[in-house]
């Protein structure tokens, strides 16, 4: 009777099992005839093994052996011996070899539509992604997928050990204005209705505090109808965190506590604690952005005093109308004309930029820039006194308008030239907090408020007796290496301080408590002071795995386009469906010509 039950898996066969007998499952790698011998390298999650049929020994097995092609799934069994060839010192297998006595095939298979040893990614994404369960064979999706597991394992026991409650919360929970487009889902039960899938569990984890659990934590799945990117899908994964009775600092500290470890098991490199503090106005006239890359320079420079006293028209316009002007000096490094103009079309056409301006001084000493002749003859000398170090081998690149705008483009451009010259240094981790966020942003499209966190974030003492674009969040984010990890507040607690919020981003009672009756009456019933905080594994796992795309972490993720080429997702589904939860499809399909 032939055996097939694995005893070893095949990447742990070694030289200790030298006259063993061992069985091995797996997919093959690689077949060679060698005129009599034949050898199958065999392929599991750990690694691959090599078996070898010698019909003077084993007739019986050459056959099968003769008819076995790459990725049949196939079981052998035999005695391991040392290699007779030369040592193969790339894989862990490669003092030995299994002289099979037994061999069973699973399953055939077809010609691959592409190959799996393609670790650059040569293959088009979409080919992977339609056959991703071919995709997943690769080690290096192994691996990441692994690095997931144990990093959300490594959380789930650090917060077991701090007395935290692991809750689930619904799925199908409450449209409520959060920021980005909900999920609808049709009630077939009640008629004309819908369940939203959640974008966070931020309201029921405040509610769990209400209800005394003291500490809540979750690995939790949310939904957002976004635009996509590199680091986006609209289904993710976030580590959610909420406790009663703390402050910002509780909070933080627990925080710096998890990534310490996971530094230290998954890095190898200790976090210096307590992490460092920036405030958001800091970072932000600094870097232009709000969770900065500080691994390189290239810091902005607010030269709006500079440009006060030179006669350019349009700069001295938008000083006038209380812009800015800001730029960030390129230290010796010359660019040719034509890396100028892709950095000027990167600005204008990618970033939607007015313009830019650049200023370089030519071998001679002289001015370089559209506006040389505006600038005056001591305009190098007066550059200086607001740019550290500036030499004449430098180049200013220069944007002006709203401050917000040109900071958060010079805040882009900055991160583009600090790929694009090597400046980052990638061997290191800059992790740290941003604090003092602003408690509101301004929506030019709807010429209103908009809370900058969450409408449930607490605003800073004295809040009430500030202007509007003055006011501050206890709100606090955890950036590192140019990405946010992770942003959280303390809530409010108190139901009149809550309505003051929402009056000022025009949500008025009524409507206040049509979206949130539940939470307002919660806060009647003894709302305990509470802070949390909430971390995208997703990108964390991008960050620990070394990889730019975040479709490369998940097992079955979308497109950019919100698809799944595998599952032909979205797709369309049987009137009757749609009938049964009183809907009727408008969409007309375009007719496609000729």
């Amino acid at each position: 009777m032939q055996t097939w039950k694995r005893t070893i898996y095949c990447g742990k066969v070694t030289k200790e099992h030298v006259k063993q007998t061992v069985t091995i499952n797996g997919w093959v790698a690689r077949r060679r005839d060698l005129g009599g011998l034949i050898f199958i390298d065999v392929r599991d999650h750990t690694g691959i093994v090599q078996l070898v049929i010698d019909p003077t020994t084993n007739p019986q097995c050459l056959e099968k052996a003769q008819n076995i092609k790459s990725e049949y799934v196939i079981s052998a069994t035999g005695t391991v011996i040392p290699r007779a060839g030369s040592v193969n010192k790339n894989i862990a297998t490669g003092e030995i070899e299994i002289q099979v006595t037994d061999l069973v095939i699973f399953s055939t298979s077809k010609p691959l539509p592409f190959p799996l040893d393609d670790e650059e990614n040569k293959v088009s994404e979409d080919l992977r992604l339609t056959y991703r369960y071919l995709d997943l064979r690769r080690k290096r999706m192994y691996d990441l997928l692994k690095l997931r597991h144990d990093v959300i394992f490594e959380m789930r026991s650090f917060f077991n050990e701090q007395n935290f409650l692991e809750i689930e919360t619904p799925i199908l929970s409450k449209s409520t204005p959060e920021g980005a487009r909900d999920f609808l889902v049709p009630c077939r039960l009640q008629a004309g209705t819908f369940y939203a899938l959640p974008q966070s569990p931020q309201i029921y984890k405040q509610l769990l505090m209400v209800g005394g659990m003291d500490r809540y934590f979750q690995i939790a799945r949310c939904f957002r109808d976004e635009n996509l990117r590199a680091n986006r899908q609209p289904e993710f994964t976030q580590l959610d965190i909420e406790m009663s009775f703390v402050e910002e600092n509780d909070i933080q500290t627990t925080c710096e506590q998890l990534f310490a470890r996971l530094w230290k098991k998954f890095v190898h490199q200790d976090l210096e604690l307590p992490l460092k503090r920036y405030t958001y106005d800091d970072v932000f006239s600094k870097y232009g952005s709000d969770k900065p890359d500080t691994r390189f320079g290239l810091e902005i420079n607010d030269l709006t005093k500079l440009f006060e006293a030179q006669p350019v028209a349009f700069l001295q316009t938008i000083i006038k109308n209380k812009g800015n002007i800001g730029g960030i000096c390129v230290k010796n490094h010359r660019f040719s004309r034509s890396e100028l103009d892709k950095i000027t079309d990167y600005v204008t056409k990618e970033l939607k930029a007015a313009g830019l301006i650049f200023i370089r001084w030519k071998e001679d000493g002289s001015l370089d820039s559209s506006i040389a002749k505006f600038l005056g003859t001591d305009f190098f000398e007066q550059a200086q006194k607001h740019i550290h170090d500036l030499t004449k081998n430098d180049t200013l690149f220069i944007v002006a308008g709203d401050y917000k705008d040109a900071w958060t483009t010079l805040g882009q451009l900055r991160l583009t030239l600090g790929k694009q010259l090597n400046l980052i240094d990638t061997s290191k981790h800059h992790m740290f907090w941003i604090i003092d966020f602003p408690l509101f942003e301004w929506n030019k499209e709807e010429n209103r408020w908009d809370s900058a966190h969450h409408p449930f974030t607490q605003p800073q003492q004295g809040w009430e007796k500030q202007d509007v674009k003055d006011m501050k969040a206890r709100a606090y984010d955890l950036v590192c290496n140019g990405e946010e990890l992770g942003g959280g507040s303390i809530r409010i607690h108190n139901p009149e301080e809550q309505q003051k919020v929402f009056d000022l981003i025009g949500i008025p009672p009524e409507k206040a408590k049509t979206k949130f009756g539940f939470l307002l009456e919660a806060q009647t019933f003894g709302y305990p002071p509470d802070g949390g905080i909430a971390f995208g594994i997703d990108r964390l796992i991008m960050m620990l795995g070394n990889t730019e795309s975040i479709r490369d972490v998940f097992a079955f993720p979308k497109t950019q386009k919100g698809t799944c080429l595998m599952m032909q997702t979205p797709s369309e589904v049987d009137e009757n469906q749609l009938k049964d939860v009183y809907i009727k499809s408008t969409y007309i399909p375009k007719i496609k010509e000729g």
